[in-house]
């Protein structure tokens, strides 16, 4: 089942470009207890390595000649951080990196990597782990970026493999329960490998050189998340407003998910400043349910003069959160939550053939220019902060990005920001619209082998 974690209503609005109005969900929409494992990994060449993915993946293997690292970080990016490659940034030096390309007349994306690179082989990435605490509790692995190819050992045991974990777009998660070992350090070692010519991965064209890995590694977040028998995902609230913009109607949903063999009876429970709503589920062993709760069912979410959201020049960016939780008998089970925006977006072809947007039905005018992130997609706060300032001291209301979905921070900073967003996809020639209209989406699962 193909799913991305962010939350997509897919709209063709142009055969040129459309606009883009984030969701305005945050870093943290989802399962609430997420443990990052961002800190003391160890990176290295396959062709430097010749111990198998289940040697490496094992507590107290020795990496004392292997790169230190922190993630979410590019190979590149890595070497650049421990002063392996100098400062791409000053002078020529990006162009000595091993493995650049030098044409002028093609896109490196487009090619082959050279076979003296030291891209050509795969990169190993590994660290080590605690595993959660409380026993009986199901452990989740996230990775929400891994460009492009993998294949993914934890303690020995192979959970994935590159035909599972392909596409730099994609977010995966997997229940490593089974192959975890409580009190005691826990190993992760992945396998990546660059993208080839012809896959979907980041690119860049003429005005920025394609680093030599081509961005291989885990370049988004990884984490752990833990649940009872029933895990809470995907987290969404759609509103609907009335056709003054002086009431709206939502509705709250969640994928609630039983990991266990046997049937389970609960209660999946709903808060949204200081509405409590509540119903009886059953699950089937295995099943999976999206569990909605409705104005038609609860009144209480049709809501008067509500605070809606605006981008800025327009009003305030009021948000709101819905907090869920799935309870069996006096247990809670997993809880989430998703921070949302109540507002209307529509657009029109006026009487010359133009495209007119209004939000909360008055019109806006999009202003707006290009937006790029690193170019090893090194990540920083303070940087993103300036730069969305200067947005606003440039009186611009719009970003496009340019072919890249960027970490979920830029679009918790553009919710509150009151910016907007859109987003071109070159090498897809379709054009989307973000909404808060779309349905509840989680990130790809995978049925694990059974350890031996």
């Amino acid at each position: 089942m193909r799913r991305s974690r962010r939350v997509f209503f897919l709209l063709i609005v142009s055969a040129v470009i459309c606009f883009l109005i984030p969701n305005l969900s945050i870093a943290s929409d989802g399962p609430t207890n997420r443990t990052y494992l961002h800190k003391n990994w160890q990176l290295q060449s396959s062709c430097e390595v010749k111990a198998t993915g289940d040697q490496l993946s094992l507590a107290g293997f020795d990496t004392a000649a292997w790169h230190k690292a922190d993630i979410p970080a590019t190979v590149v990016g890595a070497l650049v951080a421990d002063k392996t490659y100098p400062d791409p940034n000053y002078a020529t030096n990006l162009d000595s990196f091993p493995g650049m390309s030098h044409s002028n007349k093609q896109l490196f994306a487009n090619m082959d990597m050279p076979e003296d690179s030291p891209f050509k082989c795969s990169w190993w990435y590994r660290t080590e782990f605690a595993a959660p605490a409380r026993a009986g509790d199901n452990a989740w692995l996230n990775f929400l970026g891994i460009n492009y190819r993998a294949n993914i050992w934890v303690n020995g045991q192979k959970i994935a493999d590159t035909s599972d974990v392909a596409g730099t777009y994609r977010a995966y998660e997997f229940n490593i329960t089974k192959f975890l070992t409580r009190g005691t350090t826990n190993a992760l070692a992945l396998e990546v490998f660059a993208p080839d010519k012809y896959d979907l991965g980041i690119t860049w064209v003429d005005w920025n050189p394609t680093p030599p890995d081509k961005n291989m590694g885990i370049w988004k977040e990884v984490f752990l998340t833990t649940s009872g028998p029933v895990a809470v995902r995907s987290p969404f609230v759609s509103s609907k407003l009335d056709a003054q913009y002086k009431s709206a109607e939502l509705t709250i949903s969640a994928e609630a998910r039983n990991t266990s063999k046997d049937a389970v009876k609960g209660v999946p429970h709903a808060e949204l400043d200081g509405i409590l709503l509540q119903q009886p589920l059953e699950l089937a062993g295995g099943a999976s349910k999206i569990v909605k709760f409705t104005p038609e069912q609860f009144p209480k979410l049709k809501l008067a003069h509500p605070k809606l959201w605006w981008p800025y020049q327009m009003g305030a960016p009021n948000l709101n959160t819905a907090h869920l939780r799935f309870e069996i008998g006096k247990q809670v089970s997993d809880t989430a939550s998703v921070t949302f925006g109540i507002r209307e977006v529509t657009s029109e072809l006026t009487d010359k053939g133009h495209r007119l947007f209004r939000i909360n039905g008055r019109k806006v005018l999009i202003r707006g220019a290009a937006w790029a992130p690193d170019l090893l997609f090194r990540w920083s706060s303070a940087k993103l902060d300036a730069d969305l300032a200067y947005v606003r001291d440039m009186h611009l209301n719009t970003i496009r990005l340019e072919g890249r979905l960027d970490r979920d921070d830029l679009l918790r900073c553009l919710g509150t920001l009151e910016a907007l967003g859109r987003r071109s996809e070159p090498r897809r020639r379709r054009f989307l619209a973000r909404s808060n209209h779309a349905p509840p989406q989680s990130p790809e699962r995978f049925r694990l082998p059974e350890r031996k």
